[in-house]
C-alpha cells in the first residue's frame, strides 16, 4: 500500500521488438497521437523503430510494469549525450492506466536511472503547453519549467507550443522520496 503523496511502485524493463503491437496500440490511441504530437504510424514502422533504438546506444527504450509484470507504459532516456550529460525523457502511458500515478512512478525511475546510475547530469522534456496531464506529472516528479517554444510543433494542422522543462542532478538529489532501488 502507498500513501497518498507516493507514487505506486513500478519496474523498467528494456523495451524489445516483441513489444511494438502493445507500443503501436498505445501511440495509436487518438489522445496519446495528439498529446505525443505525432500520427499513428504502421506496426512495422514501430517495429523497425524499436529495432534502430535498440542498437542506438544514445537511447534507452522501456516498458513500465507494474509488480505482477502488467504493461501499463513505456518510457525512454533519448538524445543522452553523455560528455554534456544530457538526456530527454519520453513517457507514454496505457490509456486504460492513466490517471493511477504510474506515469510519475516511471519519471521516478526512470531519474533514478539517469542520476543514480549513469553520468547524467540533466534531464529534460518537451511536452506541449496544452498537455496539462503530462506538465503535472513531471510537476509532481521534480521538473522545473524553463520557458515556450514557440509553435514549435505542428499537428492536426495547427501549430503548438512545447513547454520546456528539467531536472538536474542536485535538485533529484534533494528530492525526498524513496529511489526506485529502494522499493
Amino acid at each position: 500500500m502507498t500513501s497518498k503523496n507516493a507514487a505506486p511502485t513500478v519496474t523498467l524493463a528494456p523495451l524489445d521488438v516483441d513489444d511494438a503491437e502493445l507500443l503501436h496500440a498505445w501511440r495509436s490511441e487518438p489522445v496519446a497521437a495528439h498529446e505525443l504530437g505525432h500520427w499513428p504510424r504502421p506496426l512495422s514502422a514501430v517495429r523497425e523503430q524499436i529495432e534502430r533504438d535498440v542498437d542506438d546506444a544514445d537511447h534507452d527504450g522501456f516498458l513500465v510494469l507494474l509488480p505482477d509484470r502488467t504493461p501499463v507504459g513505456a518510457a525512454a532516456l533519448t538524445e543522452q549525450n553523455m560528455s554534456d550529460g544530457t538526456a530527454t525523457v519520453r513517457l507514454l502511458v496505457d490509456p486504460d492506466h492513466r490517471g493511477r500515478g504510474y506515469g510519475r512512478a516511471a519519471l521516478d525511475a526512470l531519474a533514478d536511472l539517469a542520476f543514480g546510475e549513469l553520468p547524467l547530469h540533466r534531464l529534460e522534456a518537451l511536452p506541449h503547453t496544452g498537455n496539462a496531464p503530462a506538465l503535472a506529472v513531471l510537476a509532481h516528479a521534480g521538473f522545473t519549467r524553463e520557458g515556450v517554444r514557440r509553435d514549435a510543433c505542428l499537428h492536426r494542422g495547427r501549430r503548438h507550443d512545447v513547454a520546456m522543462l528539467s531536472l538536474l542532478r542536485p535538485e533529484w538529489e534533494a528530492l525526498e522520496r524513496p529511489r526506485s532501488w529502494e522499493l
